[in-house]
């Protein structure tokens, strides 16, 4: 079949096939209030493309009492026009992703009903900003619906009026209810950006996170360092280097760079559909090789910075303090001082579940690997540790049973949940699995909550199928 000619032909075929592949249509969930107010039947926090792609697999089962909110403004979120500062995305142009293996909801049929077959056959990677705007497309084809310009707070336990347990979300825009909550607020789901305690101590003036909002034009004639040797590193060296700072110097700590790509193994069914399902021992002597590797960066990202005669690379050699002096920043190294006038960390985040505000009221009982699985000796990593030890439906768990049964009811999508499913909520490659597994773990939850409705209403069903011939039929 030919492409659609244009992106009005597109959504036509969009609308077709979510039609033609709506089975099972039947409702099967009923509004639910609380105190009289009304509650959902799933609540996404985050309208990047995890939240989106969660949203939409929740529409296909019929959870269609659903609502994402984004704190950013329409168009901004997730990373692609913020803090993502790579020029095209590191993830095949062809791999499928929210479109959940629907062919006209595929980023190459959006791209081609633009610009043509022989542009995507021609293009290598995917611009950043198509695939926000492809994004964007994507949520409003679908009737995904997402209130923007909205952040969620505190998460706490509630009921239905008629007993079943729900929770109560604060937002800046009052209250809401809903039954599930899935938390899709990506790298920083669980914790936040980090970077070593002796640059965070620096004055703000000196320093930043590689996600943080940065006034590139600032650094122009100025020395810019910068500590980690993976693809946002590299991102950041290269913008600093853009927008005319007079030397850049990256500070990797490995003695050899990270050169290999992990994801790029992983990406085969089995992995991404099975891992959750492996023994502890397995699963986490997977994810310590492939978080131990980090992301490696690209030809492309590498050949990027390096293009500039003024960056230079250091390796094997990390940081172990810094101070300032003079208003700059003096960062100690094992092979001497260096100094800049400004450093930027690309050592990602870690999982803290204390420094999210919504889980203000669970922080402290939310399990940990920590808390489950211990490692031989030879395999122990403090970081991995303090990832969440999530169930099979990628909800959080208590440490200590009892004091937070209501925890079962918030997922979680994002980059915590490597180390119990991979990369389930961080990766396009895996979304097209991750997704509809757990949309099919929350329509279990909102099953087994209501088995006592649905098995009144079997009961009571008496709807013939059938007109009999009282003529043809003979009674004994």
């Amino acid at each position: 079949m030919p492409a659609p000619r244009t992106l009005v032909d597109l959504e036509a075929d969009v609308l077709r096939d979510l039609d033609l592949t709506a089975h099972p249509r039947a409702p099967w969930l009923v509004p639910k209030t609380s105190g009289g107010a009304p509650v959902l039947d799933c609540l996404v926090i985050g309208g990047g493309q995890c939240g989106v792609a969660v949203a939409f697999a929740l529409k296909r089962d019929r959870v269609d009492n659903i609502l994402v909110l984004d704190r950013a403004g329409h168009g901004r979120e997730g990373p692609w026009v913020t803090y993502a500062r790579m020029h095209n995305l590191r993830s095949l142009k062809d791999q499928t992703g929210p479109d959940l293996r629907l062919p006209a909801l595929t980023y190459q049929a959006w791209h081609e009903a633009q610009f043509g077959a022989a542009h995507f056959a021609a293009m290598r990677w995917i611009p950043k900003e198509l695939w926000n705007d492809y994004l964007l497309w994507f949520r409003r084809v679908t009737g995904v619906p997402v209130r923007n310009g909205v952040t969620a707070g505190r998460i706490a336990p509630a009921q239905t009026d008629d007993g079943l347990s729900c929770l109560s979300v604060e937002t800046s825009d009052g209250p809401l209810l809903a039954r599930k909550v899935v938390m899709a607020t990506g790298q920083q789901g669980v914790g936040g950006n980090w970077m070593p305690g002796f640059v965070s101590a620096l004055p703000p003036a000196l320093r930043a996170h590689a996600w943080d909002e940065i006034d590139f034009a600032a650094l122009r004639g100025r020395v810019v360092a910068v500590l980690g040797a993976g693809a946002s590193a590299f991102d950041n060296a290269a913008v600093a280097l853009e927008a005319g700072a007079a030397e850049v110097h990256l500070f990797c700590r490995r003695a050899e760079p990270m050169i290999v790509q992990p994801y790029r193994w992983l990406t085969f069914a089995g992995f991404l559909r099975h891992l959750h399902e492996m023994p502890d021992a397995w699963r986490w002597r997977f994810m310590a090789k492939i978080l131990g590797m980090r992301e490696g960066f690209a030809q492309d990202t590498y050949d990027r910075a390096n293009a500039h005669p003024n960056f230079t690379m250091h390796i094997g050699r990390p940081w172990t303090g810094a101070r300032v002096e003079g208003g700059r920043a003096v960062l100690e190294t094992a092979r001497g001082d260096f100094t800049a006038d400004f450093a930027i960390c690309g050592t990602g985040v870690r999982m803290d579940p204390a420094l999210v505000p919504e889980l203000a009221d669970c922080a402290g009982n939310i399990a940990l690997w920590g808390d489950r699985f211990v490692p031989p000796a030879a395999e122990a990593n403090e970081r991995l540790a303090e990832f969440p030890y999530l169930a099979p439906d990628s909800s959080f768990l208590e440490k200590r049973p009892g004091e937070t049964p209501w925890i079962r009811d918030i997922h979680l999508f994002g980059i915590g949940t490597s180390m119990s499913f991979g990369p389930a909520g961080s990766s396009i490659n895996a979304m097209s699995i991750a997704a509809p597994r757990l949309a099919a773990g929350i329509t279990r939850g909102l099953f087994e909550a209501d088995l006592p409705r649905l098995h009144a209403e079997l009961e009571a069903y008496a709807i013939p199928q059938v007109t009999l011939d009282p003529a043809r039929v003979a009674a004994e």
